[in-house]
């Protein structure tokens, strides 16, 4: 980034502001046959047939469990102050409890101590949704002892890189784990049924909740523990009648649900009532261990959703539509970065989390590879600086936002659509494995190098 517009912008931000880029484990390691690792339900959701396109599979995704050393170095180059990862549960424990893999720690000591040795801060995830298959076949994230056994794993693995890792993020998106893997089925595990995916948000929830009481006992007392939400604004398509409730309900299925209980209001009670008997079986102190104090929340946001009644569809009982004109990624999801603006200053607003981080924001774009090995995507720059200039405007109302994570460092498996979509700043010519930095990765690191030199970088 240059000119005067690139310095204005960069100067926007604080020093200490963390600029990072984001991954998750299946989408990038592959090796998942390697080193004792076990079978997670993406490796048993990919071999389902029809299920994921054109057949692709995880085995080999990025080869970042070979390659990391490479991906780090790209991430340095680009100034990154901050790299966003997550552990595979089966590769630290094989059948989900137990037998630990020392194999599996020892490839997560080397990823730490690398990143720290090119001055970028670990961001641990523990769980992006790779569940071990041997817990889904004792009844998976519907059964209240996955919670008991992903705290078991969170201490495992804070007592193996709380030495080294400062901030530690529980969950990746509870609602995407349990509404579209257990009530969709368009992800893993491939479950259709409402209560099922209820139970499933609940557990997801209290396992997040026990874990921060097994991380704070673990960890160091500058340790930062929190959890990462899919999170988007709901607007009304219309005035047509029942628009208002729609967009209650909406907001109430992807947002309050998870956002209420974590704040410590309890679940909304006008979700619990549309719930019914499907709603969660609550035990006494759950509540309030699912509100245990948190560092951070971290925000995913990649667009607003637009919807108007739908009384005979599916539950929530509303259709999300596209405005007349809207741009889209190549997902089909809206560009619009006023959405990540409206929800990052609603949640500031509306609820006292000590500090936010966008955690996740990208856009898939129908990237090409040039014959000298370019990669030109104006359009995903255009997508960057809209959003962080819309992060700026949050910043400025006085919102406490810690850091900002692009999605993603590198093109991987976009889980059901394979292979097919790609978000990364950097291109993974897949034949190959080769990496190419795009364009948006120069732009990203010129702004990041702006700041650093404009503004004290301390750390947050």
């Amino acid at each position: 980034m240059t000119g005067a517009a690139g310095g204005r912008l960069a100067s926007a931000f604080p020093g200490g502001f963390l600029w990072g880029a984001a991954t998750a484990s299946y989408q990038i390691e592959g090796a998942t046959r390697e080193d004792g690792r076990g079978e997670s339900i993406w490796d048993r959701f990919c071999a389902t047939p029809g299920a994921v396109a054109n057949g692709d599979t995880g085995d080999v995704a990025c080869d970042a469990y070979h390659r990391f050393a490479e991906d780090i170095r790209l991430a340095a180059a680009m100034g990154l102050t901050a790299y966003r990862f997550s552990v595979a549960w089966p590769r630290v424990l094989p059948d989900g409890s137990g037998r630990v893999e020392e194999r599996g720690l020892a490839y997560y000591d080397r990823l730490v101590d690398t990143l720290l040795a090119a001055g970028i801060e670990p961001f641990l995830t523990l769980y992006h949704w790779d569940l071990p298959q041997t817990l889904q076949d004792r009844g998976g994230w519907p059964d209240r002892a996955t919670a008991a056994a992903f705290t078991a794993y969170a201490e495992t693995v804070a007592r193996r890189l709380g030495d080294r890792v400062r901030f530690w993020t529980t969950l990746n998106e509870p609602w995407v784990s349990a509404f579209i893997g257990y009530y969709e089925g368009r992800h893993a595990p491939g479950i259709r049924d409402l209560g099922t995916a209820v139970a499933a948000s609940h557990h997801l929830l209290l396992a997040h909740g026990m874990a921060v009481e097994a991380l704070r006992a673990e960890l160091p007392s500058t340790a930062r523990v929190g959890i990462s939400l899919n999170l988007s604004p709901v607007e009304s398509a219309g005035l047509d009648p029942g628009a208002a409730e729609a967009v209650t309900r909406m907001d109430g299925y992807l947002n309050r649900w998870f956002l209420d209980p974590l704040a410590g209001r309890g679940y909304p009670a006008d979700m619990l009532a549309l719930y019914g008997a499907r709603a969660p079986r609550i035990q006494e102190g759950d509540l309030a261990t699912i509100a245990a104090p948190l560092d951070f929340l971290g925000v995913n946001n990649y667009y607003r959703l637009v919807v108007r009644d739908d009384p005979a569809g599916p539950f929530p009982n509303v259709e999300a539509i596209q405005p007349e004109g809207a741009a889209l990624s190549t997902m089909g999801w809206e560009i619009n970065a006023q959405g990540l603006e409206s929800i990052l200053t609603r949640v500031a607003a509306d609820y006292s989390f000590p500090q936010l981080f966008v955690t996740e924001n990208g856009v898939a774009l129908d990237d090409r590879l040039e014959g000298d090995g370019t990669v030109h995507d104006p359009g995903r720059i255009a997508y960057l600086e809209d959003h962080l200039r819309a992060v700026v405007r949050v910043l400025s109302a006085g919102a406490p936002l810690g850091g900002y994570f692009a999605w993603s460092l590198l093109d991987n498996f976009e889980w059901a659509f394979g292979y097919g979509k790609r978000f990364g700043l950097v291109y993974v010519d897949y034949p190959t494995l080769r990496r190419l930095p795009k364009d948006s990765a120069a732009w990203y690191g010129d702004l990041i190098r702006e700041h650093r030199r404009l503004t004290a970088d301390t750390a947050p």
